[in-house]
């Protein structure tokens, strides 16, 4: 009764305010050497992004984008922020060593997610009000593509190779398989009920998938396209994240103000960690010893996790609802 009552009270707008469902952390990280590494916080109720030094859990820098900004993916080499703007139907594209927006691209109707592919060559982009994937040829900031999903897509992954790209469609309860070369959808696989955020293991074996109206992660092999397992969390998970050596996923509950931790060799909730409020994004820093976690009520906060003791160090005050956390190292 839970799950069909919470589904019937929020759509539209309120569905992403309200529910997160949106609010994912699709996190990159781009190692050069010398420098410092940064995080990039989409600040939905600010219209703008925060920057945060990691190594001192400190905002440097603001920067305003569009309205309702959402999803955020770092390229690569680590010189590119792509932000979705929900409610204006585009993309900003940051300059990492300026923090000014340098292009705008016009996509879908309410963008949300957003990945961009291992060579840096494209950005994939979930339209959640139009049942489709923008892609982006980032050389040039045009859409290339687009590609047809299920209804309302949010989270978007490209596995590892580049090969595939992955997208939760919430109103459908399934996960659209993206080949990247034809851009043809060429696999659905069924999971829980509303799938929301989605993370690939460092080798591509495996997919996540949060199944906000379910409380639960699906656990998709990527060469059968079958559920593996399903393993239980907190309420409303959407954010997931998982760990540079594949040996832990992170899961965020919006409705417990907690982050799981599941071991990937067993599929089970190995520590829960208590967060800030409504937390929505995750992302786990490139030696895997820290999780950015964005908790999203009005006076918004980023939790710190060390990941080796699964305490919270630090909490670094951002702006308004923040949602999506994008992690990458500045170049020198």
């Amino acid at each position: 009764m839970k799950e069909r009552t919470y589904a019937k009270t929020h759509s539209g707008n309120a569905f992403i305010k309200v529910l997160g469902i949106a609010m994912l952390a699709i996190s990159m990280m781009v190692s050069i050497a010398g420098a410092e590494p940064y995080a990039y916080i989409t600040n939905s109720g600010s219209n703008n992004i925060s920057v945060i030094d990691t190594a001192t859990n400190t905002v440097t820098a603001n920067v305003t984008v569009g309205n309702y900004p959402v999803g955020v993916a770092v390229s690569p080499d680590g010189t590119k922020v792509y932000v979705t703007n929900s409610f204006s139907n585009n993309v900003a594209v940051i300059d990492n060593a300026t923090n000014n927006v340098t292009s705008t691209v016009d996509v879908g109707k309410w963008p949300l997610g957003v990945a961009v592919n291992p060579d840096g060559t494209k950005a994939y982009v979930a339209n959640g009000g139009n049942n489709s994937v923008s892609v982006i040829d980032t050389s040039n900031n045009t859409v290339t593509s687009t590609v047809d999903v299920g209804k309302w897509p949010l989270g978007v992954a490209v596995s590892p190779d580049g090969t595939e790209t992955y997208v939760t469609n919430a109103f459908n309860n399934n996960v659209s398989v993206i080949d990247t070369v034809t851009n043809n959808v060429t696999d659905t696989v069924t999971v829980g009920y509303i799938p929301v955020g989605v993370a690939a293991s460092p080798d591509g074996k495996i997919v996540y998938i949060t199944n906000t109206g379910s409380n639960s992660v699906s656990v998709i092999d990527t060469e059968t396209k079958n559920v593996t397992s399903t393993v239980s969390v907190g309420e409303y998970p959407v954010g997931v994240a998982v760990s540079p050596d594949g040996t832990k996923v992170y899961v965020v509950n919006a409705g417990s103000n907690n982050v799981s931790v599941i071991d990937a060799a067993t599929n089970s909730v190995a520590a829960t960690v208590n967060v800030g409020n409504m937390p929505h994004g995750v992302a786990v820093t490139s030696d895997g010893t820290k999780a950015y976690v964005s908790n999203s009520d009005y006076n918004g906060t980023v939790s710190v996790i060390d990941t080796a003791t699964n305490t919270v160090t630090a909490t670094v005050p951002v702006g308004n609802y923040p949602v999506a956390i994008g992690l990458f190292i500045v170049p020198l």
